[in-house]
């Protein structure tokens, strides 16, 4: 997702998609450890997009205060 998209989605539906985020990079490595992933630029991908969702979340929780 992107940014703009990711800015429209409220605490919550982030929060969530941080959680499915967090349980696919889980597979991923699991994958990458038994030699069976082949695309290792998603790891980077989603790794990036955690980042921007964690990002937002703070900013969010920052102008709550």
């Amino acid at each position: 997702m992107k940014t703009k998209e990711l800015r429209e989605l409220t605490v919550e539906e982030l929060s969530a998609r941080s959680r499915e985020l967090k349980q696919e990079t889980l597979n991923l490595r699991m994958q990458q450890s038994s030699g069976q992933l082949e695309n290792t630029a998603r790891l980077r991908l989603i790794r990036r997009e955690l980042a921007r969702i964690e990002t937002l979340i703070t900013e969010r929780q920052a102008a709550a205060v």
